[in-house]
């Protein structure tokens, strides 16, 4: 069921206000390989010398280009009609992703940058526009093959190898506009205390304070009943303010938990107010949920939870990295729930909010996978760490995110079992990412040799079954580091011992059908008999082991030449959902 103020093909369902104005589709485009753009002044009146269909990246067939080929420097250009009295007197400009450095300029006028290719930013554009006329919007998009920038599963190199694919250029997600008042609601931080029924709103506003007078109003509601409501006055940039929701019309159990069989959501509604009269007024909802760790298991709402995911890179077939539509990632979400699996790892992508707003309302949870870079230097360090904390507060409300990845398989850090350096490095990540969220477990090198992690996970892609069930027999032998897997990695780096967290093997399986197309893990399989055999035998293998807690298969789709998943690019099942349904459920 969906949210009190959902709306089709809103950007950002987390923090929702009425009136905004979407700005894909269309827009003039070029090409800049000399980067000759800025000196020529291209800003000022740009010709574009073909269209581009926004948000999709040159390179798929789905922007109306379909040019593989790395182009560092890309133009694009639009112009926009804002109304002469907006809803607020201050226009933003928001991008959802533009991949890897942004530069705006409005009606000639340079605006900002920003860099980075996978988190939301926004642009507040009032002094540059012209209100009640058209506005020329135009913005240079670089990107690099420089394994210093967090990339994930682009290539670097003028061709896709292995498991990398074509690289991801420009403008990649929604560009929408929105206007506020001068002082207005920046941001809301939403932490549920499922223990004590009560839950923790952190505003942040924008804008010079008024002296007094101004006042925040909250209502709390589920399914319509309001639940609770109260004011403050805001005196500063920053507040908080903690509430209890223990209320009859939350039922018998006094507060509605969220879980994957039971969703269930809150609507909030803030309204800001200056000396009575209303100047701003957001949507949002949480989830009240708990993930915990006691005794090697993870805990939802204090209960042992078993985590059967499947990797999902997010691509698809004529857009790569951008969902084609809402309708698209609705889908995708329903075929892994009728496969039986009650989770999503999503591998090496910051994926669209709107993705994460419907994981949240179908109860379908979610690790948060940071991209990586693929050098070790300062330029890296400095780069990754900006990015990944400016995601995990942009998907801090989400219910269905019950884990932080900010690394996987020593990328980026290929020495990481001995060198010091390195291994400070994901000390300091894993300790800033729980200084912002410490309610959330933080894995630190998804599936090879761990630092300080709060979860123990284990990539493994041996084929055969009884294999994999002797090779993990011994739980000691795996987390003293006796037993090699995946390519003789080991479970923990030098200098670090098990603590006693959770095991999970959080990649396995990547079986293929033969084929001359791509590839997969293993032997291929010559038919489907033989790979709903291979699949069961590994399954339960995982299943059988009793200090296993968990699983996440290799993968739901296709992607580009790795040719392993559940489904074909184009969402096409290769065997019946059922019988994996009945393999993942039994």
């Amino acid at each position: 069921m969906a949210t009190k103020m959902y709306r089709k093909d809103y950007p950002r369902p987390q923090f929702v206000r009425e009136t905004w104005i979407g700005l894909n589709g269309e827009w003039d485009f070029r090409f800049d390989d000399a980067n000759a753009g800025e000196s020529e002044r291209w800003y000022e009146t740009f010709e574009g010398d073909r269209k581009i269909v926004v948000p999709f990246t040159y390179e798929t067939k789905a922007s109306g280009i379909g040019e593989e080929a790395f182009h560092p420097n890309v133009w694009y250009s639009r112009t926009v009609a804002i109304p002469a009295h907006p809803s607020g007197n201050r226009a933003i400009l928001h991008f959802q992703a533009v991949d890897y450095t942004a530069k705006l300029w409005v009606n000639g006028r340079f605006v900002g940058q920003h860099q980075g290719g996978y988190a939301a930013f926004s642009f507040d554009i009032t002094p540059y526009v012209r209100f009640g006329e058209e506005n020329a919007i135009v913005l240079k998009a670089e990107d690099s093959q420089s394994c210093t920038q967090p990339r994930g599963k682009q290539r670097w190199t003028n061709d896709s190898f292995e498991c990398f694919y074509v690289q991801t250029t420009g403008i990649w997600q929604s560009v929408w506009m929105e206007f506020v008042s001068d002082v207005h609601l920046q941001s809301v931080k939403i932490t549920p205390d499922l223990d004590n029924y009560a839950v923790r709103f952190e505003f942040r506003t924008e804008g010079e304070l008024p002296s007094s007078g101004l006042e925040l109003e909250a209502r709390v509601s589920f399914q319509g009943r309001t639940v609770k409501q109260f004011r403050v006055n805001v005196d500063r940039a920053w507040l908080r303010f903690d509430t209890d929701l223990l209320h009859e019309a939350n039922g018998p159990w006094k507060v509605k938990a969220w879980s994957p069989r039971h969703p269930n959501l809150y609507d909030v509604e803030f309204v800001l107010r200056r000396d009575g009269q209303e100047i701003d007024r957001v949507f949002s909802y949480f989830g009240m949920r708990k993930i915990s760790i006691e005794n090697g298991q993870v805990l939802l709402n204090n209960a042992p939870l078993y985590q059967r995911f499947i990797l999902d890179q997010g691509y698809w077939l004529d857009s790569h990295l951008t969902p084609p539509s809402e309708e698209a990632m609705l889908k995708d979400i329903d075929l892994v729930l009728d496969m039986g699996y009650n989770g999503v790892r999503k591998h090496m992508k910051i994926e669209d909010a709107r993705f994460l707003y419907w994981c949240d309302v179908k109860g379908l949870l979610v690790w948060s996978e940071m991209p990586a870079v693929f050098e070790f230097n300062d330029d890296s360090v400095e780069a990754f760490s900006r990015e990944w904390l400016a995601v995990v507060r942009q998907q801090y409300n989400h219910p269905s995110i019950v884990a932080w990845v900010p690394f996987n398989e020593s990328w980026g850090l290929m020495h990481i079992r001995t060198n010091r350096r390195q291994q400070q490095f994901t000390e300091s990540i894993y300790h800033l990412t729980k200084t912002i969220d410490p309610n959330r477990p933080v894995i630190v090198n998804d599936g090879w040799e761990h630092t300080v992690s709060d979860i123990l996970t284990l990539h493994d892609y041996e084929e055969d079954g009884a294999a994999l069930l002797e090779r993990y027999a011994d739980e000691q032998a795996i987390t003293d580091n006796k037993i090699a897997f995946n390519r003789a990695k080991f479970a923990m780096a030098q200098g670090y011992a098990y603590r006693g967290q959770p095991i999970i093997v959080s990649e396995f399986g990547g079986i293929a059908f033969q084929t001359e197309l791509g590839w997969g893990y293993g032997k291929q399989v010559a038919g489907e008999e033989a790979f709903i055999e291979r699949f069961d035998r590994i399954t339960q293998a995982i299943k059988r082991t009793p200090y296993i807690c968990g699983y996440c298969y290799t993968q739901i789709t296709d992607v580009q030449q790795e040719m392993n998943g559940l489904l074909t690019a184009d969402r096409v099942p290769k065997i019946p959902l059922e019988r994996i349904r009945e393999i993942n459920l039994g």
